[in-house]
């Protein structure tokens, strides 16, 4: 029997909540990385993110929009874990719940809810928090996994502010001469694992690529984003580095610290945000490294990866319009 119907004219059992269901798991390896290394502190983050975001948009769904709850879709909770990973574990829980609701009500209700936002909802709420409290969002705890119930907490500069502080005569050959700044950057292998300061969930490039790995399992995203985003910044501060032997440029340091493998993996590919097509994901991610390294190496500020993921947020309509695929059947324009 022949059917005439509208499209689409695929169906699939993947639906939304199976979708974010994935994310909350592939966020999971980070969220306890963040809870051994930072402690209770960590854990009270996560869980105030979590419950305020799940709140906010619970409130204006029913009471606002007067429609049935969305929370059961993860979206929130997805929301309020990618937020809480990008602030620092001694940040006041007042400050959680406000920048939970930019993060819900401003970014993301306002524009229409899940599906119709134009940024990603936990970058513009971390961002205002930024901007409002700079001095609350700029306190790095180091990691003590040894005393998970200690709540007085050592601070210090991340990776990415000592780099931002080194002089510009600094070289790569400083690292073995004794150089008193040099010595407080992690190594290698402690950035890999997450011993290190930052947000909650950047530190660990383990846990952030064991995630990667399981939604690229699931099919939850696709591989374009995360690698040409990454694969940006390591080319560019690498030629860099190899021109000027600045360690300021060094790339596998700016690959492992701060916020680009959090960004690359779970907030660049964010479904709403980002563009549909294939080249139109690699023409965002390419963007998104090239103004992460700008701000990173050329601006005031340390980290870039908030401010570029919002930034090439703003152009994905018309990278979307641009790289629009060509309708099966026609000929190319």
């Amino acid at each position: 029997m022949l059917k005439i119907s509208t499209a689409p004219h695929t169906g699939s059992s993947t639906d939304t909540q199976t979708l974010m269901r994935d994310v909350v798991i592939a966020l999971i390896p980070a969220a306890l990385v963040a809870i051994a290394f930072f402690g209770i502190g960590a854990l009270k983050v996560i869980i105030t993110s979590v419950a305020a975001c799940v709140m906010w948009e619970y409130l204006v769904v029913r009471y606002l929009f007067h429609k049935p709850s969305t929370i059961n879709n993860f979206s929130a909770i997805i929301t309020g874990m990618l937020l809480a990973f990008n602030l620092p574990p001694s940040i006041p829980a007042w400050m959680v719940l406000i920048g939970a609701f930019v993060a819900i009500v401003i970014a993301k209700m306002a524009f229409g809810g899940l599906g119709k936002n134009l940024f990603n909802p936990a970058l513009v709420g971390r961002v205002f928090l930024f901007i409002s409290f700079p001095v609350q969002m700029t306190l790095w705890a180091k990691p003590n996994w040894k005393d998970f119930l200690n709540a007085d907490v050592q601070t210090g500069a991340t990776t990415l502010g000592i780099l931002k502080h080194l002089d510009a005569s600094t070289s790569a050959t400083s690292l073995t001469h004794g150089n008193s700044a040099l010595a407080d950057i992690p190594d290698y292998w402690d950035m890999f694992i997450g011993y290190t300061g930052g947000s909650l969930g950047e530190i660990s490039a383990l846990a952030l690529l064991l995630g990667l790995i399981y939604m690229l399992w699931r099919k939850v995203i696709t591989w374009h984003i995360p690698f040409y985003y990454i694969g940006t910044v390591f080319l560019l501060t690498g030629v860099m580095w190899l021109a000027t032997k600045d360690v300021r440029y060094e790339p596998v340091t700016h690959l492992l610290s701060g916020g680009l493998m959090l960004g690359a993996v779970f907030m660049a590919t964010d479904y709403v945000t980002s563009p549909m097509s294939q080249k139109g994901k690699v023409i965002f991610a390419v963007g998104c490294g090239l103004l992460t390294v700008i701000i990173r190496l050329y601006s005031a500020y340390p980290e870039g990866v908030s401010f570029a993921i919002l930034i090439m947020n703003a152009f994905v309509p018309l990278i979307d319009k641009y790289c629009y695929p060509r309708v099966y059947g026609t000929g190319r324009k």
